[in-house]
């Protein structure tokens, strides 16, 4: 569940949009920002952040396709694809313009959605992700740099291979998210028994494994893509937010090749800000958004 500031649940509801069908949470009220979670996650990622923006914004919480309690359809999970799935899902819901918010995958996904839907995106903020087709893949290598700096990105690789990752984790989702989410922190204790046993629950699903897989399938699509749009840098403010001991000021240089107004900042954290260091995060991110709205 999350509450808004007045603790009250944020409303929830499912939207059938571009060839799907999303679960979404919303609450709030004034301009609308939607928050983009990344993999293995889902939109409970934002429970800490969420009653921080509602005393002053419209908050949407989407599940990503095949993610969380939405759709798992067998194909669409390249980034374009579920950036659009989020412009028609805010159409749908009324809101012609609003801010993004996204981590990992959800702000290359939140990037998709700025550069494919200019009209209608206001303001970006881009939390520790890195881009397909701009050096994500070369930490895939086993370099002694990437092993030395916790960026030896192994799973990538693995997860690409298709039917045998879903055959070894089938039964161990647990253990694989419990130890992805722990291991990328700073605070692994911030990886609460709630938000675990609500991200197994999901990947746990029939097709919840196929889904969070075929994210990270379409990556060599997701280049091509990342290629294409970056021949026109976005116009609007980015803010390139990331944790010291994982993606870093990296946030902010990589941006710097998609848009023209970029600023960085980075905490003392690993790679979950919304739910490390939540109350610094929303100290940041909430006078960007007031400047920009």
């Amino acid at each position: 569940m999350i509450l808004d500031h007045h603790d009250e649940p944020a409303r929830t509801g499912r939207a059938t949009v571009n060839g799907t069908s999303l679960h979404y949470r919303t609450g709030g009220s004034g301009p609308a920002v939607v928050l983009l979670h990344g993999v293995p996650k889902t939109s409970y990622h934002w429970r800490h952040l969420a009653p921080k923006l509602t005393p002053h914004h419209t908050v949407v919480a989407p599940d990503l396709r095949g993610l969380g309690d939405s759709a798992r359809p067998a194909d669409g999970y390249d980034s374009a694809t579920m950036s659009d799935d989020i412009a028609a899902l805010m159409s749908h819901l009324g809101h012609d313009t609003y801010s993004v918010i996204g981590e990992d995958w959800g702000a290359v996904i939140g990037y998709q959605l700025a550069a494919r839907h200019r009209d209608h995106v206001r303001a970006l903020v881009f939390a520790e992700a890195l881009f397909p087709g701009f050096g994500f893949e070369d930490h895939t290598a086993l370099t002694h740099d990437n092993v030395a700096s916790g960026m030896h990105l192994w799973h990538l690789g693995f997860y690409f291979q298709p039917d045998v990752p879903e055959m070894l984790i089938a039964g161990h989702e647990r253990e694989l998210i419990t130890y992805m989410i722990k291991y990328e922190r700073s605070h692994p204790d911030t990886a609460t028994p709630d938000a675990i046993d609500e991200y197994v629950r999901c990947y746990s699903m029939p097709g919840g494994i196929r889904a969070m897989l075929s994210i990270y399938r379409a990556m060599l699509v997701d280049a091509e893509q990342n290629r294409q749009a970056a021949r026109k840098k976005l116009d609007i403010p980015v803010l390139a937010l990331g944790g010291s001991a994982f993606i870093g000021d990296r946030n902010e240089s990589q941006m710097r090749q998609f848009a023209h107004d970029v600023t960085g900042h980075v905490f003392n954290a690993g790679h979950d800000l919304a739910e490390e260091v939540p109350d610094e995060m929303a100290d940041v991110v909430l006078p960007f958004l007031a400047r920009r709205t």
